[in-house]
């Protein structure tokens, strides 16, 4: 999914106007160095100082690990560097040079003028700037509205009046009304976002009569970077999720679609298909904590394991799928990480330990009390202790009547 940005700004006005420069013949070690000291992706390679000769990003740095060999660190920047980089004029509007760094699959866009280096823009860069100025329009519109009720609101107020509707307006966007009704299968949910605007979300999809996907995923952090993120990551979802049964193809083209938008930032999903004729489970999953199984057969719990790559990291990604046959009484128990990384008074972590324990303790239990249970354990582990990060969690109970009558 694009980024549409206000056309307002140029790129004269985001860049950063004094980027790092090195010249061509600076060793790599030290041109690293210096990036782990300024935490930075890019240094631009110059001659007289603004000459752009060259590029040097993050993504040369994975082919100088790649190929260089022993001694490669003494190497002259120019030998690993990007040559002749693509550039753009300061008067491009920001919208433009986001929409060139997403046709090129690039981060970094050195600025020149007149064929002199004159500035660096990022996709870092743009977002925040995007942000800025956003809020900027906010607190214009804010300003308005104060002035005609100043007798009834303070600005203290009026902002998180703000922030509570963008809540309320982020969760109509990236979380479903209610779960699909499907005959035999019941659901608990229990969503507690740290605040307002919160990276958790979790979402349906129904691609045919016979399969139903269920995703749960994090945007790393929390508050409005991380909602951002996270109605990315569900658009993508939902623009994908209807058309195919596999779920390893789903998060591929949310990977896909991510890059280059989440920035510094991360999505971590577990995506399962569920056939109704078999209630066979396919899943696969982005980084993200392993779902929990309790098999009422055997009253035993364990972890759903399958690895793979965050979201929005590496574009050509692939993951892999697993299978799980579930059985009458099962409970398939989804959650994000806030749940097992919730501190106590001591500093202990409820921890996957914990939580397994919890998950048996509660596994006959109906699947909405199950969800309440697991979160009121977590509420008596924490005691005083308040909530430091979102805390999601869905069961899924698989029903005799759905797979005697319905499969």
């Amino acid at each position: 999914m694009s980024m549409v940005l206000p056309p307002a700004l140029s790129v004269r006005q985001v860049m950063l106007c004094d980027p790092c420069r090195v010249p061509p013949q600076q060793p790599i070690h030290d041109v690293l160095q210096l990036m782990r000291q300024r935490r930075i992706g890019s240094v631009l390679v110059v001659e007289d100082q603004d000459r752009l000769v060259g590029i040097f990003t993050s993504h040369d740095l994975l082919k100088f690990v790649a190929e260089a060999t022993s001694g490669g660190r003494e190497d002259p920047i120019a030998r690993w560097m990007t040559r002749s980089p693509i550039t753009i004029g300061p008067e491009v509007g920001w919208e433009e040079a986001l929409q060139l760094m997403e046709r090129q699959n690039i981060r970094h866009l050195p600025v020149c003028e007149h064929g002199r280096l004159i500035g660096l823009v990022s996709a870092r860069e743009l977002i925040r700037s995007r942000a800025l100025h956003l809020n900027h329009l906010i607190e214009s519109r804010t300003a308005q509205l104060r002035q005609a009720n100043a007798e009834l609101l303070s600005r203290e107020a009026e902002m998180r009046h703000y922030f509570r509707v963008a809540g309320r307006l982020q969760q109509r966007l990236v979380l479903p009304h209610a779960p699909p009704h499907w005959p035999g299968l019941s659901w608990g949910i229990h969503f507690a976002p740290l605040d307002n605007l919160g990276g958790d979300f979790y979402d349906f999809a129904q691609p045919d009569d016979d399969h139903l996907g269920i995703l749960i995923a994090d945007a790393s952090g929390h508050s409005l970077p991380a909602s951002m993120v996270a109605i990315m990551a569900r658009f993508a979802f939902s623009e994908v999720a209807h058309t195919t049964v596999r779920p390893g193809e789903v998060l591929s083209a949310m990977n896909q679609r991510l890059q280059g938008l989440t920035d510094e930032r991360f999505v971590t999903a577990f995506y399962g298909v569920i056939d109704r004729r078999n209630y066979r489970l396919t899943y696969a999953n982005a980084g993200h904590p392993f779902p929990y199984r309790y098999e009422a057969k055997t009253g035993r719990c364990h972890a759903i394991s399958s690895r793979g790559l965050l979201l929005g990291i590496m574009p050509e990604e692939r993951y892999r799928e697993r299978e799980l046959d579930l059985e009458p009484g099962d409970r398939l128990v989804l959650f994000t990480d806030g749940l097992v990384d919730t501190l106590n008074e001591r500093g202990d972590a409820f921890g996957p330990e914990f939580l397994l324990q919890a998950i048996c303790r509660h596994g006959q239990e109906a699947a909405d009390k199950m969800a309440r249970r697991l979160f009121g354990d977590l509420t008596d582990f924490r005691g005083t202790r308040s909530l430091a990060d979102d805390v999601t969690i869905v069961v899924a109970g698989m029903d005799t009547l759905s797979i005697m009558g319905l499969a």
